[in-house]
């Protein structure tokens, strides 16, 4: 069974900085993306970052461009996102996502909190 273990999140003063992590284990295909998608009230989850783990592949919404960087582990199966130059719009649940290529399932891990004050 796929599971995805996040980092706790965090306050933290605009302009600031926090890096997120996720763990994946219980998988056994090797071509997958792995990144974070946000959600706040009353909005729908939106895709932030991932990576692809065959050839490191990125992708960033606009809204973060310049500001997050994604990258993998040694071991490629943990991830970490690096959110800098945080803004109060910034401020949702995180969660960490991940789609393997030959599953139909998407996996999810359960939120981190982030929280950035003005």
């Amino acid at each position: 069974e796929v599971q995805l273990v996040e980092s706790v999140g965090g306050v933290v003063q605009a302009g600031g900085s926090l890096r997120l992590s996720c763990a994946a284990s219980g998988f056994t295909r090797d071509d997958y993306n792995i990144g974070w998608f946000r959600q706040v009230p009353g909005k729908e989850r939106e895709g932030v970052s991932c990576i692809r783990s065959n050839d490191g592949s990125t992708y960033y919404a606009d809204s973060v461009k310049g500001r997050f960087t994604i990258s993998a582990g040694d071991a490629r199966n943990t991830v970490y996102l690096q959110m800098n130059s945080l803004k109060p719009q910034d401020t949702a649940v995180y969660y960490c996502n991940a789609r393997f290529y030959g599953d139909t399932n998407t996996y999810w891990g359960p939120g981190s909190q982030v929280t950035v004050s003005s």
